[in-house]
């Protein structure tokens, strides 16, 4: 539906133009937008017209039209005045309310096909011929940015989100929740992931500056058609959902950046359970201490290299050496060799993967 300042907005720009005072009213007669000065009771007038089989009249001095929606009565404008110009002038502002309710209609048509389409809700068959009535591109390149907001139903959010993308026709911008804002970005042929991690750092600076609000966005990978655009939504999903987990500094993550976090994300939480026993017997995971931690995450950085770790950590050598070897003797893993490196990486992050589970959801621990 039209909002009335829609509506206002198109009946003061069509009398700045040819100086002629109009106004909308619905199917009961009640005003909705008007340029008239002194509002006029049109209330049983319209009434009247409306059971008319007339669709257009000069009632009590005034010219009088009926708004069709695919031949469903949705409005009448009245012109002021009873004259052949002020006729050509309502005749022409009835043509421009109808084409505008046929446009927002067709936005609106197009709004839950997306929302249909992102959560697979449509069977393929009516994608595609859904797709061609509503004049969307069935082929072309696609990506789906996920924005969430730190509070619920973000008014200002999305609409900054909005005018943002407001002179691309073929992009689409919803909302499946009342946390995350959704963007499904058609890109040329010659854009690629470096172009897509430069559109998610405007969206964030825009929504930091304009609109005041933090936001964290992910975004899938490039599809080739539409019946593929619920995969890189679903994609940019779990790349929100693992960007909370191991990328937590990270205001922008990329589904094709997660690297291994992203299989220990769909891991079964048994299977973590009996990862983290094999690797920190007798519950020796509780002995890591910051110090140890900090120190096995800067080695790591540093690509095991023991003098470069030292020295960014301005300690000895043997310091190091000696912090190593306490921790070998906690887990039987020798950090220095390249396996062992790897198998406590893996071990630290599914920690971090349960940790994040427990406080979330307490119940996939037991």
């Amino acid at each position: 539906m039209i909002s009335n300042q829609i509506l206002q907005g198109t009946l003061d720009g069509i009398r700045s133009i040819a100086r002629t005072e109009l106004c909308i009213c619905d199917t009961d007669g009640k005003l909705l937008a008007s340029t008239i000065s002194e509002t006029a009771d049109y209330e049983n007038a319209v009434r009247n017209f409306v059971d008319s089989p007339a669709d257009s009249q000069v009632v009590q001095g005034n010219q009088f039209f009926k708004v069709y929606d695919d031949r469903q009565l949705e409005f009448v404008v009245i012109a002021k005045g009873d004259n052949d110009e002020t006729y050509m002038m309502g005749k022409l502002a009835a043509f421009q309310i109808s084409n505008l309710t046929v446009a927002y209609k067709e936005r609106y048509d197009k709004d839950n096909f997306i929302k249909n389409l992102l959560l697979d809700n449509l069977l393929l068959v009516d994608i595609y011929n859904r797709a061609k009535k509503l004049h969307i591109e069935a082929e072309a390149r696609r990506v789906v940015y996920l924005i969430e907001t730190h509070q619920d139903k973000d008014t200002v959010a999305l609409e900054t989100v909005r005018s943002l993308f407001a002179g691309k026709p073929h992009d689409f911008i919803t909302a499946v929740d009342e946390k995350n804002i959704i963007v499904v970005k058609e890109l040329k042929p010659t854009e690629g992931y470096e172009d897509l991690e430069r559109t998610g750092k405007v969206i964030l600076d825009m929504l930091n500056t304009e609109a005041m609000t933090k936001v964290n966005v992910a975004y899938g990978t490039i599809v080739n058609e539409i019946k593929d655009v619920s995969r890189s939504y679903k994609e940019a999903k779990m790349a929100l959902d693992v960007g909370r987990i191991f990328f937590s500094e990270e205001n922008i993550v990329a589904y094709s950046k997660l690297g291994i976090g992203r299989l220990i994300y769909q891991l079964p939480m048994t299977l973590c359970k009996m990862y983290i026993r094999e690797v920190f017997r007798d519950g020796s995971q509780e002995e890591l201490d910051e110090e140890t931690l900090s120190t096995v995450n800067k080695f790591f950085e540093d690509n095991l290299n023991v003098s470069e770790t030292s020295r960014n950590l301005y300690i000895h050598r043997n310091t190091l050496v000696y912090r190593l070897d306490k921790l070998q003797k906690l887990t039987d893993l020798d950090l220095r060799k390249f396996d062992d490196a790897v198998a406590f990486k893996i071990a630290l992050m599914v920690l971090k993967y349960m940790n994040y589970v427990e406080n979330t959801d307490p119940t996939m621990i037991q």
